[in-house]
């Protein structure tokens, strides 16, 4: 499996508490944040749940 860089470039003000978790679980806690994660079945629904405040690039 590769990895993927996830960045915020929107911002969880107005969001559900469950799409602010979600962000804390992905370790995002700012805005413009960028955390690089193994791109597990996971962390991949993780981020399809909460893509419209992400920014999602693979990383080779």
């Amino acid at each position: 499996m590769g990895k993927i860089k996830i960045t915020q470039t929107k911002s969880k003000i107005g969001q559900t508490v469950k799409q602010k978790r979600t962000l804390e679980a992905l370790g995002i806690k700012k805005m413009h944040q960028t955390v690089e994660l193994e791109a597990t079945p996971q962390i991949k629904g993780m981020v399809e749940k909460i893509s419209h405040l992400l920014s999602v690039e693979e990383v080779k």
